[in-house]
């Protein structure tokens, strides 16, 4: 379909969404215990295997799944925002200006409008996830909370996600065009999503420690600065970093395969009616 809004776009994001959460709920919620759990001070915090295992022997299988019927509930949504906003604004900026020449690339690789483009996913994103993400986290960490607290953190979720998906994207845009087209090498598209999330991962993962720090309720009337700076004080700005290097590269590949083939089913059904 040609149209502005690409609805195929957002039906499939958000069957990416409800992939990834039951792919990765339980890879998250260590990372999550991870980097609420900071160093410094007294003893140091648990190892990511000690964590794994004491959250097995209190809570059993379930509770690495400890909040995801939250995330579950806005993953979907989340991702539909996310990948159809981004598909949308991108097919606009092509249709007002034209695909953007190579001469134009920031630095010779980057794509103003995938730039663009992402960053309008990015915050589509964050406006929806806020509130749910917040429960998530809450109830990962086992802590209440109030209705009053939902945008908690919301600020810095929506930051957050906005530097993510657009590095995504352009680090996607990248990928295809240096490895893919000029080396002529044939990377599964779950491969290349499982690639370039991580690497957007660890453009931002001090602001994913911050963001879940501020939601857990454990560092109430703290500033992002101040959190900031006590994350980089206490040696913690890549606290879960491996979980969730493996949480990002196994759960958004999964993800990613469903998300093409949906979206690829949905564009011939499409065209057949039309």
């Amino acid at each position: 379909m040609s149209t502005i809004i690409d609805i195929e776009s957002f039906i499939a994001g958000f069957a990416y969404g409800g992939t990834t959460v039951l792919v990765g709920q339980p890879m998250d919620t260590l990372k999550t215990l991870v980097q609420v759990r900071g160093g410094g001070g007294g003893a140091p915090p648990p190892s990511l295997v000690r964590t794994a295992r004491d959250l097995y022997a209190s809570s059993g299988v379930r509770g690495f799944y400890r909040g995801g019927t939250a995330l579950f509930l806005g993953g979907g949504l989340m991702r539909s925002a996310q990948f159809g906003v981004n598909k949308s604004v991108l097919h606009e900026l092509e249709r007002r200006h034209g695909r953007t020449d190579a001469r134009d690339y920031w630095l010779g690789c980057v794509n103003p409008h995938v730039v663009a483009a992402g960053w309008a996913g990015g915050i589509s994103r964050g406006l929806v996830e806020g509130p749910f993400e917040m429960v998530k986290v809450r109830r990962q960490v086992v802590s209440g909370w109030r209705a009053g607290d939902v945008f908690r953190g919301f600020g810095t979720t929506l930051f957050r996600n906005s530097f993510l998906f657009s590095s995504f994207v352009i680090y996607m845009d990248i990928f295809k065009m240096q490895v893919m087209e000029k080396r002529g090498y044939d990377v599964a598209a779950g491969i290349q999503a499982g690639i370039c999330a991580n690497m957007a991962w660890l453009t931002i993962w001090p602001l994913d420690v911050v963001k879940t720090r501020r939601q857990s309720g454990k560092y109430d009337g703290r500033s992002l600065g101040w959190l900031l700076g006590d994350a980089f004080r206490k040696g913690d700005m890549f606290r879960g970093l491996s979980m969730g290097m493996l949480r990002s590269f196994v759960a958004n590949g999964i993800s990613m395969e469903v998300y093409k083939w949906v979206e690829t089913e949905l564009r011939i059904r499409f065209r057949e009616r039309s």
